[in-house]
């Protein structure tokens, strides 16, 4: 859980050693029963999950800041904010984006169409005047390529990336903690479809409809 903490200059909230913070205002130590115990919490960061790393937000300024002499003024400096998140270390792979058509083609035996608007388009290979159609025939599925980043892939099909990996993640983390069926997962696999599938907003916003829960015999997570 990230903690909102003032704008207030307060230079000396960590802790070096067994040294009590201090407060540059007033002198008294943080966290200190002798004076007054008030406590500071200390900022935690969420942890990155598999191959990402975390980016902290911040502001600057974006836009063109030579004269503009064309006066199109399209392009006029001002300051943006952006907000933490997390980044890929390098490219989704091959491999990768088939690990996540097989868990489409499995889920979703029953509906072939939803497979189908999942694969990337290989055509892209082709180009006029360019001997292109090994990579055609090969790249994506060849094991030498497996490694080497998927192509053919559009905003949304990414996108619909991005959800099953983050709710793959998640399940396994809840699974872990004792708070899905160890089970849940290949109980999935066997067409399980939308409805029988392990999805992150429908555990944030109506647990109960998640199927494969279990109870934990000891609380692990902590909010």
């Amino acid at each position: 859980m990230l903690v909102a903490v003032a704008a207030i200059s307060l230079t000396s909230c960590g802790v070096l050693g067994k040294k009590k913070a201090k407060s540059d205002v007033t002198g008294w130590n943080y966290d200190d029963k002798n004076m007054g115990n008030f406590h500071v919490a200390k900022v935690k960061y969420p942890k990155a999950g598999p191959g990402l790393v975390f980016v902290q937000g911040g502001t600057f300024v974006m836009g063109a800041k030579d004269e503009d002499v064309m006066g199109d003024w399209n392009n006029i400096p001002r300051r943006v904010t952006i907000p933490s998140f997390f980044i890929d270390e390098t490219e989704v792979a091959n491999v990768h984006y088939r690990e996540y058509l097989y868990w489409i083609e499995n889920v979703f035996s029953n509906d072939t169409s939803i497979l189908k608007k999942t694969l990337p388009d290989t055509l892209v290979w082709r180009e006029e005047l360019a001997y292109n159609e090994p990579y055609v025939e090969y790249y994506f599925r060849y094991p030498s390529y497996n490694y080497y980043p998927v192509v053919g892939v559009t905003w949304q099909q990414a996108h619909d990336f991005s959800i099953w990996r983050t709710d793959r993640v998640n399940e396994l983390n809840l699974m872990k903690k004792g708070y899905l069926k160890k089970d849940a997962a290949k109980r999935e696999m066997k067409g399980a479809g939308a409805d029988g599938s392990f999805n992150t907003e429908t555990y944030l916003m109506n647990p109960e409809l998640i199927q494969n829960r279990s109870k934990p015999k000891k609380s692990n997570i902590k909010d």
